[in-house]
């Protein structure tokens, strides 16, 4: 699985992150990683660990080890911006390997990172066999370190074991993760199920069902440029937002990614319309071409909405959409 590491690009510091739960292989992998030939080619690099499980490193087995400096961070609130630019000013690192504590939130990291740091790879590292009490007990920690990872290993899997409830949870935070189960004996095979979507993107007007908004919304997300010109219906309630140009209106659906603190409101721009006698908290039913353009109501170029029709509706049966 060393295969999945990329060469870095000049002008930045790529950073190699590592993230997990404590006694989920990521040590292991990190040490194998470090005296895999085709990365341990010299640069200096430096090994940033924040939590310590039954295994060390021996930086003695890495053939260019003393070009590896090893930074330990004990506790999260010592995970500051000056600390890793004193870092980064002492070690002058050509890359950083990043060990995770699983129990920290990644935008702990993410804020402190120094600008010229630029996450590469995210790699995630789980027990199989407590997987699922994390994912039951601690569900915002285990979407934290899938919404954005690039592989999942699921190790000490069992052979023949089922992997549907393992491949539901990961694509319900990420589709685009690559995800591997490991057995005992170190065999690895891929996830190779097809998740199509429950909606059909060539209609003629692709029309998305009251349960299937937050699918819909991270696939828009995703795979914009894929929607444009492309004409939707959809189920939506308007929100209060202010400063908005006549016949401008935010509509959307909150929407919970892992748990309900976790819960904001996925809006969209949609204009062409007047407000009329719609008001904010009303529930419609749209139906809108989608142009992909820059909006003052975006921070980059986005999906807006052209209405085409719209009325009042009733709230959909749950009107917080999730993932299921």
């Amino acid at each position: 699985m060393q295969d999945d590491l990329i060469t870095r690009q000049q002008n930045d510091v790529p950073v190699y992150l590592f993230t997990g739960f404590l006694e989920s292989g990521k040590t292991k992998f990190i040490q194998e990683t470090l005296q895999d030939r085709r990365f341990d080619t010299g640069e200096r690099t430096l090994l940033l660990v924040c939590e310590e499980g039954e295994e060390e490193y021996d930086l003695k087995k890495v053939r260019n080890g003393r070009r590896v400096t090893l930074r330990t961070i004990e506790d999260e609130e010592d995970l500051t911006p000056e600390l890793l630019a004193q870092w980064d000013r002492e070690t002058r690192p050509e890359r950083v390997v990043v060990e995770y504590n699983g129990m920290w939130m990644l935008d702990s990291l993410f804020r402190a990172m120094p600008q010229r740091w630029l996450v590469y790879q995210e790699f995630s590292f789980a027990d199989a066999g407590t997987f699922m009490g994390y994912n039951a007990n601690m569900r915002n920690l285990v979407y934290d370190k899938l919404k954005s990872c690039d592989l999942i290993v699921f190790n000490r899997f069992e052979r023949g074991g089922d992997i549907m409830p393992y491949h539901k949870i990961v694509r319900a935070a990420n589709r685009g993760c690559n995800i591997a189960y490991e057995d005992r004996r170190g065999k690895v095979r891929y996830d190779e199920i097809e998740d199509p979507l429950p909606f059909d993107k060539e209609a003629k007007v692709v029309d998305i069902a009251d349960r299937d908004y937050a699918l819909w919304y991270r696939d828009l997300s995703e795979e914009l440029k894929s929607y444009d010109g492309k004409t939707v219906h959809f189920k939506a309630q308007i929100a209060d937002a202010e400063g908005l140009e006549d016949g401008t209106l935010v509509v959307g659906r909150p929407m919970m990614n892992c748990c309900a603190a976790d819960t904001t409101f996925a809006g969209l721009i949609a204009v062409g319309n007047p407000r009329g006698e719609l008001r904010g908290g009303d529930w419609v039913d749209l139906t809108a071409s989608i142009k992909v353009r820059r909006h003052p109501g975006y921070s980059r170029p986005g999906p807006v909405l052209t209405v085409k029709e719209i009325g009042a509706a009733e709230a959909p049966a749950d009107p917080v959409a999730t993932f299921y």
